[in-house]
């Protein structure tokens, strides 16, 4: 490992006033795993977008395998051997693996595709990595593990020998995340190179041979994987040390507060079959399983995003409305998974954003005219409780990094605007909150800060629902834990009873039964 494949020379990139990266040179070796960190707004996207030529860098130049890679034009990238495998993956559900592979990668001008030779190509390529998939199956059709596989392939088919991993394991069950690593260490024997961004320092330490850590666009750090310890990675990426919030039992259930019987949806990408569940104040109850799977049906539904077609849910012992805003009324706080979809308005300002649910109470309004310096005031104190950073509250909420969009989701549902703004108005804790992945994508000062909120506002009395791909999140806020699988729940158990392994068999669909049976195994 001492040929240098790619190096950055003092990349520098602005928007405006804001510096994303400062000065950063970046070296990376043949056969080597490195790790890039950050908080967010670090600058690792800038980055990594500067690398493959989505941006172009105010300063600064690139070489890749002795040569330099020209600005702003992702063709050469790919000419150059660089690749990458988003974590929002981006496949076409109704075309096969095959399909997907060669999409791109022929000339426009052939008057006939070559599919057997592109076929043929494509097993050569999988067997080589270990990467085995049906080349006919539609991607529709395979699993989160699988489609990642596609991904990857992809880049590989196109002669990637740097791969640029962004969050690889997000939405990977633990045995998936296991082929991964193994499918990782094949290709650096191979003597590829990989650039593995993610927010799970076990992870990181345990794949890569360094790691290179950005703070507010500079780079900080740079350290042998071995030797280094999660607590100092951490220190390094948000400057001081990190707690993480302790797995502590609810001081106090309470009554069921939202009760689920036999609920169904219809049939579609996702639906839930008969699904029974009781969310009690003053507890967490955490829904694990693989993306697609039901979660957003089951979110949906409980904030009357999505009408049910079987069963009853019951709301403080009435029928949940079907009113999103009567919902918000009554207490209930929304925290959905998709932020630049479903979370935020991306041409509107980040003050706009933060009242959008509440716009028409008292607070906000009057007369059906917006006060729009309460507002904006109100949108200035989320940004600053909970962090947000890249602007003020006339900012664009799509100027604002993934990250940072979560935290102004989060501070939304969270932070009543009678605590801020309405002295006559107290704070109340929601009666029931919807945290689906509420801490995906953010940096693990923040991810501590917002779990710590969460069990704040369990502790206030709050029902709280978390549902998350993360199972360490999954076992470090759940009270209970249940798994969901192809629109089915399992029943909600102490997480106590539930071990990483077996969490991971039900959510690929193995019926297990906790903790008992892996021990009768064992034994």
């Amino acid at each position: 490992m001492t040929d240098r494949v790619l190096s950055l020379v003092n990349i520098s990139k602005r928007f405006g006033s804001l510096v994303a990266n400062d000065g950063i040179s970046l070296d990376l070796k043949a056969g080597e795993i490195l790790a890039l960190l950050g908080e967010n707004g670090a600058g690792k996207s800038t980055l990594v977008s500067i690398l493959f030529g989505h941006y172009t860098a105010d300063a600064g130049s690139i070489t890749v395998f002795g040569k330099p890679l020209p600005a702003g034009d992702p063709k050469a990238a790919l000419d150059a051997g660089i690749g990458m495998v988003h974590q929002h993956f981006t496949l076409a559900d109704n075309l096969s693996v095959l399909d997907n592979v060669m999409m791109g990668s022929e000339s426009l001008w052939l008057p006939l595709t070559r599919r057997a030779a592109a076929r043929a190509k494509l097993a050569q390529v999988a067997q080589r990595f270990g990467l085995a998939v049906d080349a006919d199956a539609l991607v529709g059709q395979l699993s989160v593990g699988e489609r990642q596989r596609v991904e990857i392939l992809k880049a590989l088919y196109r002669g990637a020998r740097i791969l640029i991993l962004d969050e690889p394991t997000a939405v990977l069950t633990p045995q998936e995340s296991e082929a991964l690593f193994a499918v990782l260490a094949q290709m650096v024997a191979q003597g590829l190179s990989i650039i593995f961004i993610s927010h799970k320092l076990a992870e990181v330490l345990r794949v890569s041979q360094r790691v290179a850590v950005l703070r507010a666009g500079k780079l900080v750090a740079q350290a042998d994987a071995q030797g280094t310890t999660q607590a100092q990675l951490a220190q390094w990426m948000v400057g001081h040390a990190v707690s993480p919030p302790q797995r502590r039992p609810s001081p106090h259930t309470g009554e069921a507060v939202c009760v689920l019987q036999n609920v169904s949806t219809a049939p579609g990408r996702e639906r839930l079959t008969g699904v029974s569940l009781a969310l009690h104040g003053g507890e967490i109850v955490a829904v694990a399983g693989v993306s697609g799977n039901g979660q957003v049906a089951l979110a949906e539904a409980l904030c009357g995003t999505r009408h049910t077609t079987a069963g009853r849910i019951e709301f403080l012992g009435q029928p949940l409305p079907q009113a999103p805003s009567a919902l918000v009324a009554m207490g209930v706080a929304r925290i959905p998974e998709d932020r630049h979809a479903v979370g935020v308005v991306g041409d509107l300002p980040v003050w706009e954003n933060a009242v959008s649910e509440r716009l028409r109470s008292r607070v906000f309004s009057r007369w059906s005219w917006v006060k729009r310096g309460v507002a904006q005031a109100y949108a200035q104190a989320v940004m600053t409780r909970f962090d947000v950073r890249g602007g003020g509250p006339n900012t664009p909420a799509r100027a604002l990094s993934g990250g940072n969009m979560q935290k102004l989701v989060l501070g939304r549902a969270l932070m009543h605007p009678g605590s801020v703004m309405d002295a006559d108005n107290p704070a109340f804790t929601p009666k029931l909150i919807v945290a689906h992945q509420p801490t995906w994508g953010l940096d693990i000062g923040a991810v501590a800060y917002v779990q710590a909120q969460l069990i704040a506002a369990r502790d206030a009395g709050a029902a709280v629902l978390v549902i998350s791909d993360d199972l360490d999140e999954v076992l470090t806020l759940g009270d209970r834990v249940a798994v969901m699988h192809a629109g089915h729940l399992s029943e909600a158990k102490a997480a106590l009873d539930w071990s990483r392994e077996s969490i991971g068999l039900a959510m690929a669909g193995v019926a297990h039964t906790p903790k008992l049976q892996d021990a009768q195994h064992a034994a």
